[in-house]
C-alpha cells in the first residue's frame, strides 16, 4: 500500500544521519521494473511461491551474518519486501538491547567485507546490500535450475527506501502497516495492476 512517508522517492537517505546508529528502521526493497516474482495475494493473504519463500528465509537469516541485529516484522509481497531491522540498543519497547542481543543463539560467520564501521558497528546499508546480493544469487540459481521467471540485468532496484523508527508508537504503527500490506495490495503503489493507488498513513 502506498504511504508518502515510506515511499519517498526523492530522499532515500537522511543527509548526515549515521545509519550505523542503534535503532529500528523500516526498510523497503523493490524488484527491478516491479516484476511480480515472489507469489500472489489471494483474498488479502500473501501466498509465497518458492522464490518468495527463499527471499523470506534469506531475510530472517541476516543476523547470522550481522550479529547482533534483529529482523523484526516482515512481509514479502509479489514484488517488494517491507521489514523492520533493529540494530542493537534501539531503546524502544519490545526491542532488544545489545546485552540481550548477545544472548541470542545464532551461528556467526566471518564478518562481511565493508559491513561494519571502524568501531565495529553494523551499517544498515550493508545489511540490505548483502540481503540483495544473496537473494539475487539464489534467485539466479532458481532461474537456471527450477525455471523461475527470469529478470533483466538485476533482481532488485538499485537503492532501497527506509524510515527511521523513533518512538514506540511509530514502531507499532509500522508493524501494523507491514502486517496489513497484503490486504491493501489492490491499491498498492508497487502493484502494476493497482486499481487506484491510495495514500494511506500507517
Amino acid at each position: 500500500m502506498y504511504n508518502p512517508d515510506i515511499h519517498n522517492r526523492r530522499s532515500m537517505r537522511l543527509k548526515g544521519y549515521d545509519y550505523s546508529k542503534a535503532g529500528a528502521y523500516l526498510v523497503t526493497v523493490v524488484t527491478q521494473e516491479r516484476l511480480t516474482l515472489f507469489g500472489d495475494v489471494l483474498k488479502g493473504r500473501m501466498q509465497l511461491n518458492p522464490a518468495g519463500e527463499m527471499v523470506h528465509r534469506m531475510w530472517m537469516e541476516m543476523p547470522n551474518r550481522f550479529p547482533p541485529i534483529v529482523m523484526d516484522t516482515i512481509v514479502v509481497m509479489p514484488n517488494h519486501v517491507h521489514g523492520i531491522i533493529i540494530l542493537a540498543d534501539a531503546g524502544l519497547a519490545g526491542t532488544p538491547t545489545s546485552s540481550e542481543c548477545s544472548d541470542i543463539k545464532i551461528k556467526t560467520r566471518a564478518p562481511t567485507r565493508g559491513a561494519r564501521t571502524e568501531d565495529g558497528r553494523t551499517r544498515l546499508g550493508n545489511v540490505v546490500g548483502v540481503f540483495k546480493s544473496l537473494t539475487t544469487l539464489e534467485y539466479t540459481r532458481g532461474v537456471r535450475d527450477m525455471n523461475w521467471p527470469p529478470f533483466k540485468r538485476r533482481l532488485w532496484q538499485r537503492n532501497f527506501y527506509e524510515h527511521i523508527v523513533r518512538t514506540d508508537a511509530s514502531l507499532e504503527k509500522y508493524r501494523r502497516y507491514i502486517v496489513d500490506n497484503p490486504v491493501q495490495w489492490p491499491f498498492d503503489r508497487e502493484n502494476p495492476k493497482a486499481l487506484s493507488p491510495r495514500s494511506h498513513s500507517p
